[in-house]
């Protein structure tokens, strides 16, 4: 018989009969064991072939399939022979979901639960991918598994040898990829339970070390946003991160000792490389969560740590020499994806980010981004554009309504300043056009011809009308200039 490697793939009534006969095989070696054991591997070699398509395999992709394997997965005493059985029972379970409850049913989620708890990727691998098929469309009882067989435990256990096996390549070298699929299919189980069981986040945040430890030396890929590094990103999102109420570390991991901006630093390099490898729908499908993660860091990150994001994400008083939006730094590439039709994820995390970075203020926000990019957030969320941010700007009068970076920022890692985001600011006062947050002095010189009479008159009726309307909607409490002028006796009426 050929290597099952090379088995051409069956279909139709051949490929029936040939799951009928290795599943006899199969089943009639747990009534009375009579399969030598290469013999029966090849059997489950042979089947994992036609677990990759449910056409023709009906007898395969049914109770008694799943029980059958089930039985070759845990009871048996050979692991090789369980790995192989479990290889086949994580794709019968992926493709027909209803046998899921089956394989609970069966009560081998235990079994497949201590099963993780072998020092062995495979292991970790194949019975992560099984729980984690659990969590959809099943009602196995997790606070079982968490109470009874320490789930929380394992997991940690797992991520943080491997944090450990990370941290010896220092990022230089890829481990096996047997390691690199294990640790992605804990992570995948880990933000699962988190999400679906909220009750389980404080157990499991002890986690939280491994992961920033894991993306400290991880090689990144290019693009930099895949597996395993997307499932760290992902894991970190319904994690307790501030540590506020359990105290489970010393001293909060995100903010290590030794440099407390470091996997701020590593968070928004990712992000940046990012930006530059995907469009804007891969964007919003793969960058959103770290924007997320971003989001959440920033409710709670310590003064220090804060001012140095705002001098990351927040845009430069250099970017003001173009429109905002229109460089190609960390800030520009974030504000044209808040404004993206193909990103609507970024589109409500960005403006969030950069609102939170402005101290939740209104005025400090449109400063920092212009009207164009505020307004849309701000009315979405029933906040008034703030006038007195746009006179502010308009007139460059007194020294507190100018533009001013109240942010005391050191030097950024230079794993960021080399990729182009901005290191430090100045404290500047700068005349800015509210709209775009251009400095004035930079703007282009527009060359229209001169106007008639009748032009202005047209024109000037048109912005009365433009006003009036803005007014009637409320999104901006403004003073038609015409009513104004009326008002302090500076309209003349033509004869």
């Amino acid at each position: 018989m050929a290597p099952p490697a090379t088995m051409p793939e069956l279909r139709g009534p051949k490929k029936s009969e040939d799951v009928e006969r290795i599943l006899n095989a199969l089943e009639d070696d747990l009534k009375k064991t009579n399969l030598l054991p290469p013999i029966r591997n090849q059997r489950l070699e042979e089947l994992k072939v036609h677990t990759r398509s449910t056409d023709d395999a009906d007898q395969l992709f049914s109770k008694r399939g799943v029980s059958i394997l089930c039985r070759h997965s845990f009871d048996g005493n050979s692991l090789t022979t369980g790995r192989l059985a479990m290889r086949c029972l994580g794709n019968v379970m992926f493709f027909k979901a209803p046998l899921r409850q089956d394989f609970v049913d069966l009560g081998y989620a235990i079994q497949a639960t201590e099963r993780m708890k072998n020092d062995n990727r495979e292991d970790e691998l194949l019975s992560a991918r099984l729980l984690f098929l659990c969590t959809y469309e099943t009602h196995l009882d997790f606070e079982l598994l968490f109470n009874r067989h320490n789930l929380a435990d394992t997991i940690n256990s797992n991520l943080s040898r491997h944090a450990k096996h990370f941290a010896k390549t220092n990022g230089k070298t890829d481990l096996p990829q047997a390691d690199m699929l294990a640790v992605n299919e804990t992570l995948k189980l880990l933000y699962n339970l988190t999400n679906y069981y909220p009750e389980q986040r404080t157990p499991l945040t002890k986690s939280l070390l491994s992961i920033l430890k894991i993306l400290a030396n991880i090689r990144l890929p290019d693009p930099p946003l895949q597996q395993p590094v997307n499932s760290l990103v992902n894991a970190m999102i319904h994690l307790d991160l501030e540590d506020s109420k359990n105290r489970i570390f010393p001293n909060n991991p995100l903010f290590p000792l030794f440099n407390n901006k470091y996997n701020l630093d590593r968070l928004c390099f990712i992000l940046f490389q990012a930006l530059h490898a995907y469009t804007d729908a891969e964007l919003d499908a793969l960058a959103a969560p770290l924007v997320q993660v971003l989001l959440r860091i920033s409710e709670f990150a310590p003064l220090g740590p804060k001012s140095h994001m705002r001098s990351i994400l927040l845009p430069s008083h250099a970017e003001r020499d173009k429109a905002l939006g229109k460089s190609d730094t960390l800030p520009g590439f974030l504000l044209r994806l808040s404004s993206s039709p193909m990103a609507p994820h970024m589109r409500q995390f960005v403006p969030a980010l950069m609102f939170e970075l402005s101290g939740k203020d209104a005025k400090a926000f449109v400063r920092n981004v212009g009207y164009g990019f505020a307004a849309g957030f701000l009315v979405t969320h029933g906040m008034e554009v703030p006038e007195n941010a746009l006179e502010a700007w308009s007139t460059g009068s007194t020294e507190e309504d100018r533009i001013e970076d109240v942010n005391e920022v050191d030097e950024v890692d230079e794993i960021v300043r080399d990729h182009g985001i901005p290191a430090t600011r100045k404290r500047e006062r700068l005349d800015v056009n509210p709209i775009t947050g251009q400095r004035r002095d930079k703007e282009p010189e527009v060359k229209m011809p001169e106007m008639s009479e009748d032009e202005k008159l047209r024109e000037a009726e048109r912005l009365f009308v433009l006003f009036e309307r803005l007014r009637a909607t409320g999104v901006v409490n403004v003073e038609n200039p015409v009513t104004q002028a009326v008002r302090e006796g500076r309209f003349e009426e033509l004869e």
